[in-house]
């Protein structure tokens, strides 16, 4: 028989939309649990963009100077071309000095999750589950009451006045509650790679497109962390025309490169990311609510995905942890439904910036990425964008909506509970003690 414990919200998914939400809920004195279904967090080539949208948000919560103080690039270049134009090219640097952050941090994400997993165990109504994967949501008189779990021990029904899906496009809950996204279409997915970087190397983002292919390399420091894009469905044959193959047409891409490319030897070397752009038409069910990747998977063109999650996380703590907080002190609360109209504005505030994102990436798909993935010599662009006034124009937007977001959030939850002293910064703790 299952064991029963309880909580006020229930999180499924220990990434960046589930732990920023845990954290804030928890400072907003509401109890949360989160479970993660991994025993860590490290992953690799797993949303390592931190933009100037989610550093704001880190600045309101006073972790800044703390994560300045992990080991980190900061890229303020991007510039994308063809082997005979530039089609975008732009400097965070140079948008107005009222800009505090004007920059991307390139952090590793098991780095980023073990900040903010750190400051949220200092509030006593948090508490985080490792190796603890949802199963189905608890449901009852037509809503959702908690959530059944798996751990070492067993498996267990934790009931909740909210639960949360935050555990990413593949989302189990979410599946598991009957919740199925529509399908936007990507004609690509990607390779992820890395191949060392010299002193001398240029930095920032440099992208390339082909005739059938394109590369982007990202500067990480010591390395240039490569996005190598093949069409939809193709890499089975990527795999059997070999690595040879593979390096070849990447040094041919990205010539400075060329020279280093042999580094890539094993096919263990080379990690498969499925693309996949798709939304949920609803977010929310009673008692449930769907965030981040589980309700919105988004293309990797700008590497917004973890910035989004972290926006909606924000969001999702300023319209429900009052009403959490009030439910947390009635008796009945797991027999009574939270307002689904209060759930329900979630989406209504994030319908327009995801959406609007969305709607530049499918763009940047059509027009440029997968007519080069076709065969086309060159991207179709409107005439205007041809020009150097028109691409600085192009470029200034992009990197408007893709660096600081449609519709920003700022954190307006209250600060309730008073933290305990940081610990000393080391490892990531293990899983929490069960009897909280």
């Amino acid at each position: 028989m299952a064991e029963t414990e309880s909580t006020t919200c229930a999180i499924s998914g220990g990434g960046p939309a589930g732990i920023m939400l845990s954290l804030l809920l928890a400072r907003a004195g509401v109890q949360v649990t989160v479970l993660e279904k991994h025993g860590d967090f490290l992953r690799d080539f797993r949303g390592d963009t931190v933009h100037p949208s989610t550093l704001e948000l880190l600045d309101e919560l006073g972790l800044v100077d703390e994560l300045e103080r992990i080991p980190h690039r900061k890229l303020t270049r991007l510039r994308m071309s063809t082997r005979s134009r530039t089609l975008l090219e732009g400097d965070l640097g140079e948008f107005p000095a009222g800009r505090r952050y004007r920059h991307i941090a390139m952090i590793p994400q098991w780095d980023f999750l073990t900040l903010l997993v750190g400051h949220a165990r200092r509030y006593p109504t948090f508490r985080l589950l490792m190796n603890a994967e949802a199963l189905a949501p608890i449901e009852r008189h037509g809503a959702v009451r908690g959530v059944r779990y798996r751990d070492d021990t067993g498996e267990h029904d934790l009931r909740a006045v909210l639960t949360v899906a935050a555990d990413g496009r593949h989302s189990d809950l979410r599946r598991a509650a009957g919740m199925v996204p529509r399908d936007l279409g990507a004609p690509m997915d990607v390779l992820w790679l890395r191949v060392s970087r010299r002193p001398d190397d240029d930095g920032g983002l440099v992208g390339r497109v082909g005739t059938g292919e394109m590369a982007a390399a990202i500067d990480r420091g010591d390395y240039w962390q490569v996005a190598f894009l093949i069409p939809k469905g193709s890499y089975a044959q990527v795999r059997e025309q070999g690595l040879e193959s593979l390096r070849r047409r990447l040094g041919g891409l990205l010539p400075f490169l060329a020279d280093r490319v042999d580094e890539i030897d094993d096919w263990e070397k080379v990690a498969f990311l499925e693309v996949r752009v798709n939304r949920l038409r609803r977010w929310d069910r009673p008692g449930f609510l769907a965030i981040g990747d589980a309700a919105h998977a988004m293309s990797p063109i700008g590497g917004v995905g973890i910035n989004l999650a972290i926006q909606d996380a924000v969001a999702t703590a300023n319209l429900l942890a009052e009403p959490l907080h009030r439910a947390q002190a009635d008796p009945r609360r797991f027999d009574r439904t939270l307002n689904p109209e209060l759930v329900r504005r979630v989406q209504r505030r994030r319908t327009t910036p995801t959406a609007g994102t969305q709607l530049v990436q499918v763009l940047a798909q059509r027009r440029i990425i997968g007519r080069a993935l076709g065969g086309a010599a060159e991207p179709r662009l409107p005439a205007f964008l041809n020009s150097g006034p028109g691409r600085r124009l192009m470029s200034r937007a992009m990197l408007q909506i893709l660096m600081y977001g449609i519709r920003p959030e700022h954190v307006h939850t209250p600060a309730r509970e008073t933290p305990a002293p940081a610990p000393a910064r080391g490892a990531m703790a293990g899983p929490a003690e069960r009897g909280r």
